[in-house]
């Protein structure tokens, strides 16, 4: 059964930040709260985490998984970024964007997309996420949580503890946190491709 944190959205405490990492540290799977909608979240080297996570959004081998970012020096350790996408990222970041990069050889093999050899990128503007970030020291392989059959993401951390209180480790309650997925940008071929457009703005494209 999972344990069930209530972090503050803003202070968030930092002996239950301490908790939610070692559950991360010890290969836990975690719901916790992002800028745009709640998301599950592993370690990067948690192969049994990415297959809990296809096995509760019952996503299939073309998903393109997220690395979650403190910030932007993290990013250039696991993605390929040019001068013109570098700015980009400077200027969107932190925010509710995943950007689809080249993959570094850093990203292990079975978290990037088969053909393309792309992995999502994103640095979140919430407290509680940037908090885990830094307290854990190395991005987290994240997806959106929207289960099977639904179309938007879940909002209440109640609800979602009684739905998946048998397939994660951990559930962050950090309040209403938005109801949309982030938008996803294309930047592989250096002109920024809008692929879903979601909480954050598309003016600046």
């Amino acid at each position: 059964m999972s344990q069930f944190f209530q972090i503050h959205p803003v202070n968030p405490q930092a002996r239950l930040i301490h908790q939610a990492v070692e559950i991360l540290r010890h290969d836990g799977l975690i719901v916790y709260p992002t800028d745009s909608s709640y998301a599950l979240g592993c370690r990067v080297g948690d192969k049994r985490g990415m297959e809990r996570i296809r096995r509760i959004r019952k996503l299939d081998h073309r998903h393109n998984f997220t690395l979650m970012c403190r910030d932007l020096s993290e990013i250039s350790t696991y993605a390929r970024v040019d001068n013109s996408g570098y700015r980009l990222l400077k200027s969107m970041t932190p925010g509710a964007y995943t950007f689809i990069l080249k993959a570094t050889h850093e990203v292990p093999r079975r978290l990037q997309n088969p053909k393309r050899k792309t992995i999502g990128i994103r640095v979140p503007n919430h407290p509680v996420a940037l908090a885990l970030l830094a307290e854990l020291g190395e991005p987290l392989m994240s997806s959106t949580l929207i289960l099977p059959g639904k179309e938007l993401p879940e909002t209440d951390a109640h609800l979602i503890r009684e739905r998946l209180e048998h397939d994660v480790d951990l559930v962050i309650d950090g309040d209403f946190c938005g109801i949309e997925p982030t938008t996803v940008v294309d930047l592989v071929e250096g002109i920024p491709l809008v692929l879903r457009q979601g909480c954050g703005s598309v003016e600046g494209f």
